[in-house]
This record gives structure tokens, sequence and C-alpha cells, in this order.
């Protein structure tokens, strides 16, 4: 196999072990026997899984303000999260709720999270593994609890959550949503759950729900898809199909040739700055479009 066949094959074998339960022990055995031996697995595997990075915006940019806050979603449920908007402003600006990947909310979420802040949206990461104790270090352990988490009662929350931000500084405003992997998957659904009370949804590379569930959707609908990531798309592309029959405002795009969590930055095999600037670009105008133009005050 040639350099880049070991790589896609590797990229692939991750993609098991990450979104499908595969034992850690057994995906670093097959690692290290397609990369002929532990030391090549190892650096394979720090290109291909997140770490750390410089972010794109620092915690400490003058040009946003930002803040750790508490909601309670449900009685004995509150969710930490992080907030980010402009400076000077206040949280009446245009809201857009980022949703994490499965790996829970990590300083890349939050970079996310600040880059809107930027573009002068009021911006609101929640910790959805909070009722569970938080996001662990450990991201084994942090996909675990992803996967035991009720679906329904977290769903309920997002809803709670899309509420709450709508009306923070006693201003009801449109609320949008952002959300990447098991958070592209937490988008579609809650645009299901949420009807009228979310304005506009973009998921990235999220598995969807059950194209029959589609008439429900209100919110106009953003769906950015990699073209390798075939788990993903098996799900993704009837979703949008029965979307458009629905007569729902959706656009979906597949960025060809690129993997599963082109946008993540901290991923230095799968990112892709040309999808993923792209995608963002789109993004952008695509909340303008439905939330409206960001303004101070």
């Amino acid at each position: 196999m040639s350099g880049d066949e070991i790589e896609r094959a590797a990229i692939d074998l991750y993609d098991r072990y990450a979104h499908h339960g595969m034992d850690r022990r057994l995906f670093m055995t097959e690692l290290t026997r397609l990369c002929g031996g532990a030391a090549a697995a190892t650096m394979m595997l720090s290109g291909i899984a997140c770490s750390a990075s410089e972010p794109q915006v620092a915690a400490e940019d003058n040009r946003i303000a930002t803040e750790n806050a508490e909601v309670q979603a449900a009685p004995g449920r509150a969710y930490r999260v992080y907030r980010a908007r402009p400076a000077g402003s206040t949280w009446r600006n245009p809201a857009v709720i980022v949703i994490h990947e499965n790996r829970g909310l990590t300083d890349h979420i939050r970079d996310v999270t600040r880059r809107l802040a930027v573009a002068g949206f009021a911006a609101e990461a929640p910790d959805m593994l909070s009722v569970a104790g938080g996001t662990p270090v450990d991201e084994d352990r942090a996909r675990q609890m992803i996967g035991a988490l009720d679906m329904v009662q977290t769903v309920a929350d997002g809803v709670a959550l899309i509420r709450d931000f709508a009306t923070r500084s006693m201003n009801h405003r449109k609320v949008g949503i952002v959300g990447f992997c098991w958070g592209g998957a937490m988008v579609n659904r809650l645009a299901v759950a949420a009807g009228a009370e979310l304005s506009a949804g973009v998921a990235y590379y999220g598995p969807a729900p059950d194209p029959a569930e589609a008439a429900r959707v209100e919110a106009a609908m953003l769906l950015h898809y990699a073209g390798n990531d075939a788990r993903v798309n098996a799900t993704g592309e009837p979703w949008a199909a029965a979307l458009r029959a629905a007569g729902k405002d959706v656009t979906a795009i597949t960025y060809p040739g690129v993997d599963h969590a082109f946008n993540n930055d901290t991923s230095a095999a799968r990112y892709n700055r040309e999808a993923a600037e792209r995608a963002w670009t789109t993004t952008l105008e695509f909340f303008r479009r439905h939330l409206g133009e960001p303004a101070p005050g």
C-alpha cells in the first residue's frame, strides 16, 4: 500500500473506533498492523486524532467578551455554557448555539464559539455532558458518556436552551444552531423538536434522523457533508431529499474528496482548509440571512 492508501485506511479505522464503539486495544492492534509498527501507528494517530493547537481566536482577543455561565434547562438539569459576543455589544446580537462533537465541550469548540463572536454573533456553547458531570479530559470517557445520554431528555433540554437564549436580555430574537459530528446530528434532532422556535440550523457531517420527521422542521437548514464520509452520507442524503420533498428551506453541500471532521483544524490528517473556509463563509452568510445582520448594542 502507498502512504496515501495507508492514511486512508487509518482514517477509516479511526472512524470505526470513534463512532462505532470499537475497542481501543483492538483499534491500536489494527492500526499498528496497518502502519507496520507501534511507533508508526502512534505517529499516524497523532495526525488523525484531535490534539491541542493554537486557536484561530484567542480567549483574550480584545474584539470579543467571553463568560462562563449556567442554564437551568429543567428542574435538576443545569448546563454549563461558554459564551462569546462582540466586545462592547450586549447579548441582543443574533444568537447562535454551538453543539460540540462526541468528545464534549473542548477548546476547539470554544474557539469556534469565539469565531462566531468575531463575526458579530452572540454565541453560546453548552456542555451537553453537564448533567453527567461535565466533559472529562479523557476523550474515550467522553464518548462513552455521550453514548449513555438519554437522547429524548437531551433533545428536550436542547430545546430549552434554545428558548433560554432567545429571551436573554429581555429581547426575544431568532436563534440559530450549528453542530459538528454528534453535534450535527443534534442540530437535525433539534430542528425536528424545536419547530418554529429554531430559525436556522447548520449541521456539519451530522447523522440524520428518520426522513419521515422532515415535515416537522420549520428552520432553514444548511447541511455540510464530506465526500469521503460514507457513514454519515448514507443518512444525510435521504434526509436532505426528504426536507426538499416537504418544501423546506434546505441547502446541502457535499465537499468532494474530504473526510469527516474536515472543519476541525486540530486534526491534521482530516482537516481540509479549503473546504473548511468555504463551509464557514457559507455558514456565516446563512446565519446573516436567516437571523439578521449583526449589529452592536
